[in-house]
């Protein structure tokens, strides 16, 4: 790991990067001694940048390990152990699975998490996950049995990393922001996954879900604690749905959600929920109330039960989010409920079930004077009819303003992130191109041009978003920006990249890992 910046021609600084941490000599194999790798290939677990937040000068980040690997495992039940010249997921033939009966073979490839700190001031870049470790037996075991830092916030000197555990129960961590010293963790029985805090209003919320990956529901906390006690919460939000990500505008909170494991209701459904006026106490809890839902745009009565919403901000007036959608979800479910008696019926199913990032906005939500726009996205999308075994494109009842979803790339399947920096609201992307060819069979060739997370900007309100980067942000293997925060001019980007065997410097392709990147914006 290096510890300092690196310049990169693409203009997105390399702050920090994964390093191999394990030798694979094989699925099922043991792990040989290294890296080095005396026997075997160096590989690199440590994929995303999965919790990020900013305390002062401090960027503090936790990550999450294979994650590609245990969403394929949970979202869409595969469990084959797969190798390309790309990655490897072990699933029940790990190592992990075979010496902890109790690890589900879906989740085979989990690997404990990390937390870093990188200083602005001085540059220094440091893994603070030893501090864990070495706290408690409690706390070192808390950690490996944690699937990630999925979410990191801080106030009034408190830094706080929150992820699901392997029992669906919710771990947090908390570190003093002042004296860097660890504080502790603690176990939410109650809570299944943690996905954003948000800083609003002089208080420090979290979105959770409730059951395995938030599938029975979720709820918003508000932070009660210090650094002597800073494990207090108090639910002052319960949502029918995991909440996804948080926004603050004109006294309120905003919350977009992942569709339950099995919606019946549209308050199951992914969409926007708006809180009572801030602040928020217990009594506030059952307030909130759904201004949007995926039901509302999705021609299809299956897809729109697979449809999560990611990144949302306050910008302009205007509250923007897009919607979310693991590659071949939907496909999966349709394939469970119609099985298809035809090669060319099979294939159909796969091409008319995949959908990309629609990007929306509101304002004056949950008023008589609510305003809701398509900014991408499409006019009719395609539904499947059971009777007569046939697909047909179908009205939205929306009209896009700007283009077509994804911003016009299919494979932008992913809103996962907005932040606004230098008067500009920025939206970062999962692009799934290059992995199209290991998920899909027989899938056609992908543009290399295309490969890599996207970064586009809207420059007002008035206009429609602007590329900045399509490739990556300087490495292409990087398929997400999942997560930005913004100093000012200086805009931090921790990146999504699980392609783990990725790991010669001295082959014509990048490296896997995770990145950590900074931009410097332009003024408005």
């Amino acid at each position: 790991m290096s510890p300092t910046a690196v310049s990169d021609p693409s203009g997105f600084e390399l702050l920090g990067k994964a390093a191999a941490d394990e030798c694979f000599a094989g699925i099922g194999q043991p792990y040989p001694p290294g890296p080095p790798c005396a026997q075997g290939k160096p590989k690199v677990n440590q994929a995303y940048v999965w919790g990020l937040t900013r305390a002062g000068k401090q960027v503090w980040f936790g990550t999450g390990a294979n994650t590609h690997c245990l969403t394929s495992g949970t979202s869409l039940a595969t469990s084959e152990p797969v190798v390309n010249d790309n990655y490897v997921c072990e699933y029940g033939e790990s190592q992990v699975a075979r010496t902890h009966p109790a690890v589900p073979d879906a989740l085979g490839d989990v690997r404990a998490p990390q937390a870093w700190l990188y200083d602005a001031t001085t540059g220094s870049l440091t893994n603070r996950s030893g501090d864990i470790s070495a706290a408690s037996d409690v706390d070192a075991r808390r950690l490996r049995s944690t699937l990630g830092l999925r979410a990191a916030g801080t106030l009034n000197g408190v830094v706080l990393f929150a992820g699901p555990d392997l029992t669906s129960t919710l771990n947090v961590f908390a570190f003093d922001a002042v004296t860097k010293r660890y504080l502790g963790s603690h176990t939410f029985a109650q809570y299944g996954n943690a996905r954003t805090f948000l800083a609003a209003g002089g208080s420090l919320y979290l979105g959770v879900g409730i059951g395995p990956d938030g599938s029975r529901g979720g709820a918003v906390l508000r932070w009660r604690g210090s650094r002597i006690t800073p494990f207090l919460f108090e639910r002052v939000g319960t949502l029918p749905a995991q909440a996804a990500d948080l926004a603050y505008q004109d006294g309120r909170l905003y919350a977009t959600t992942w569709s339950t494991a099995k919606p019946t209701t549209d308050a199951q459904l992914a969409g926007v929920w708006r809180s009572p006026a801030l602040p928020l106490d217990a009594g506030d809890a059952g307030g909130w109330s759904q201004v949007w839902n995926a039901g509302r745009y999705e021609t299809d009565p299956l897809i729109k039960g697979t449809y999560g919403l990611g990144g949302v901000a306050a910008y302009g007036g205007w509250v923007y989010w897009g919607s979310m959608h693991v590659p071949l979800k939907a496909t999966k479910v349709h394939q469970t409920t119609y099985p298809q008696p035809t090669p060319e019926a099979q294939r159909a199913q796969v091409r008319f079930t995949q959908r990309a990032t629609s990007i929306w906005r509101g304002r004056n939500l949950g008023t008589p004077q609510q305003e809701i726009e398509l900014l991408y996205g499409e006019s009719a999308l395609p539904r499947y009819t059971p009777e007569t075994g046939t697909w047909a494109a179908v009205p939205t009842g929306w009209t896009a303003r700007y283009g077509k979803s994804g911003f016009g790339n299919t494979f932008n399947n992913y809103t996962w992130r907005m932040t606004v920096a230098g008067g500009r609201l920025y939206v970062g992307t999962m692009d799934w191109s290059y992995l199209v060819q290991d998920l899909a069979e027989d899938a056609p060739p992908t543009d290399p041009s295309g490969w890599g997370a996207d970064l586009w900007a809207f420059p007002s309100a008035d206009a429609p978003a602007q590329a900045v980067d399509t490739r990556g942000l300087g490495n292409y293997l990087n398929y997400g920006v999942r997560n930005m925060v913004a100093d000012g001019n200086n805009l931090y980007l921790g990146m999504a990249n699980p392609m783990n065997l990725r790991t010669d410097p001295a082959d014509s392709v990048p490296e896997g890992g995770w990145e950590l990147r900074r931009l410097t914006v332009p003024n408005p």
